[in-house]
């Protein structure tokens, strides 16, 4: 028996038969999405309100009545000052000198520690180490010491001469190139020792067996097939200190060398009251070009597989014999260790034994004291600032790994909106520190949030700077992954929650402890931020001997950093073991 319907009723049929089928599709598609939109929200919170409240800060002008107007005023006072031009121009050749010096003594080290047979490689890595333990604060002070009017370098030049000058002005833009460089060397040396040990020397023992000598062979082979790796480091470390307060702040001011980070810093710490207008317009300029560069150093970066040399099959790393040349490049490595490692704390430890600063004499060994440590480790106020750096440090490292583990899981799997989280995720990368600490600052300045000051902020403002570092140490973590076990998970009836906590998360562990206690060290040394976000009762370690320096408590502050560095070099050491067995570098590549 057979019904025949008319069109509006067979349709009428059909959309009840079809109609609950949809309805749960687009909920389970929605549930699906759920995660990433909520995800996408939590971080468009973190990163897109100090990126508004800066904008808005640099074209808002107070007007009469109380009322605001939008206007480019703050804009043009830039242009129309007069040490504006000048601080543009200083910014530019300091990172520029800076960028060649740190290239030139980061990426010999690196090329002889990782492609040559030369003695004294693991001098290198030691020094390396070390540093990144060290706080940016105490490495420029101690330069300081060595290199100023009555420090040893221009002491013992006028001993040597008979002159009265000084063989080295280090309150300059000189002294702060010589200083950034050194400081940004062992960063250099972690990003090349990774590409060149992976490298392959076929091309150099081809060229070897047609007759080219080792300077051809440098020219000729070495240089021009690691120029995009060496091009794509010498821009990252361009806008880092393009972006560097430390030096500018403790060697530029003193010697009235000014740059835009400095004159940020000026605009709200010096001027009174606080100039937020021209402190948010040099920052969104500072911040446009930031973005510039960092489009160009990411062009560097998708260019650099046209010059890869490892092909898998056939791939054997060997090192280059140097000959009669291997005892030379074995004293470049004991240099470097002396001059990154050795001075410095040298003479960090005379300070730290005198009463009162002097510079080296033989007479002053009679003064020699441990009243200094005595005095760091009896003082509460050391004690609350160890805390305070521990939580804000652990604080800033357990989020941002928490975030970024999530962050990566979803965007290698190609979760769909996923790429929306990635670019959430690695905008930071445009924020300058200070930048980014004004930014927050006028952000909890607008909000009835009670945590203005305190160390809830900093901590709030390094999550936000540290964002693209914890991403690219958990993307290439999860890369390593292999989908099948996800695949196996949820045939067994596993959700996605249980397949993340279960599967993902212990697989991803040692990726995300290297970026843990990576993001834990830049954290605990990094000034910038706190220096601009910090209340007297929330200050950190590197605030702390900021002040200790500016107020010309030498011994105390060598003492106390010590102490400090001694503590984070242990972290470094336990940094650097778990990056290197995790199958990645030091810095997040794999």
């Amino acid at each position: 028996m057979s019904t025949d319907l008319s069109p509006a009723a067979e349709s009428a049929v059909n959309a009840t038969a079809t109609g609950p089928s949809r309805r749960p599709g687009v909920a389970a598609q929605f549930h699906k999405r759920l995660p990433v939109l909520g995800l996408g929200l939590l971080l468009a919170l973190l990163v897109l309100p100090p990126l508004y409240f800066l904008v808005q800060g640099s074209v808002l002008v107070e007007a009469t009545g109380g009322r605001s107007r939008l206007s480019i005023e703050h804009f043009v006072g830039l242009f129309g000052q007069r040490g504006f031009l000048s601080s543009l121009a200083n910014s530019l050749i300091f990172a520029i000198g800076s960028a060649i010096a740190a290239l030139f003594i980061g990426g010999v080290n690196a090329w002889i520690a990782e492609r040559t047979n030369a003695p004294f490689r693991t001098l290198a890595y030691l020094t390396t180490i070390i540093s990144l333990g060290t706080p940016y604060v105490l490495y420029v002070s101690s330069w300081l010491l060595l290199l100023n009017r009555s420090g040893p370098v221009n002491s013992l030049w006028r001993d040597l001469t008979g002159q009265s000058g000084v063989l080295i002005n280090v309150y300059g833009q000189f002294g702060m190139i010589l200083i950034e460089g050194l400081l940004w060397s062992p960063l250099v040396f972690l990003l090349l020792a990774s590409i060149f040990r992976n490298a392959n020397l076929d091309h150099e023992d081809a060229a070897r067996m047609s007759g080219a000598g080792m300077g051809s062979l440098v020219r000729r082979i070495i240089l021009p097939l690691a120029t995009p790796a060496v091009a794509a480091v010498a821009m990252l470390v361009f806008i880092r200190t393009l972006e560097a307060f430390e030096v500018p702040a403790l060697v530029g001011m003193p010697g009235k060398v000014y740059v835009l980070t400095t004159d940020i810093y000026d605009a709200m710490h010096v001027s009174s009251p606080p100039d937020l207008g021209r402190a948010s317009a040099l920052s969104v300029l500072l911040l446009m070009i930031v973005a510039v560069l960092l489009f160009y150093y990411g062009r560097l970066i998708r260019n650099a597989e046209r010059f890869a040399t490892i092909t898998g099959k056939g791939y054997r790393p060997r090192v280059l014999d140097l000959g009669v040349w291997r005892g030379l490049a074995g004293g470049v490595l004991v240099l470097n260790f002396l001059f990154l490692l050795v001075l410095p704390a040298s003479i960090l430890i005379w300070a730290s034994l005198l009463p009162f600063y002097q510079s080296f004499r033989w007479s002053g060994l009679a003064l020699l004291t441990l009243d200094n440590y005595r005095a760091v480790l009896a003082t509460p106020r050391y004690t609350d600032l160890l805390a305070n750096t521990l939580i804000i440090s652990t604080m800033t490292a357990s989020i941002v790994m928490g975030l970024t583990a999530i962050v990566a899981w979803m965007t290698v799997r190609k979760s769909r909106g996923a790429w929306m989280l990635d670019q959430l995720a690695t905008m930071p990368l445009v924020f300058p520190g200070i930048v980014l600490a004004v930014g927050v600052m006028q952000f909890f300045l607008k909000i009835p949030v009670g945590i203005y000051g305190t160390i809830y902020i900093i901590a709030w403002a390094l999550v936000i700077n540290y964002l693209p570092y914890g991403t690219r140490y958990s993307v290439s973590g999860m890369l390593l992954i292999h989908r099948e076990l996800e695949e196996a998970a949820s045939i067994s009836g596993a959700t996605q929650i249980d397949t993340f906590r279960r599967i993902v998360w212990p697989l991803l562990a040692p990726a995300l402890l290297a970026g843990w206690l990576f993001v834990f060290l830049l954290a605990s040394r990094v000034l910038s931020i706190p220096i601009m976000l910090s209340g007297p009762s929330s200050q950190t370690m590197a605030v702390a001997m900021f002040d200790l320096w500016s107020n010309g408590q030498t011994p105390e502050l060598a003492a106390l950093g010590l102490l400090w560095t001694f503590a984070m070099t242990i972290i470094a050491i336990l940094f650097y073991g778990v990056a290197r067995r995790s199958g990645g570098s030091v810095y997040g590549q794999s």
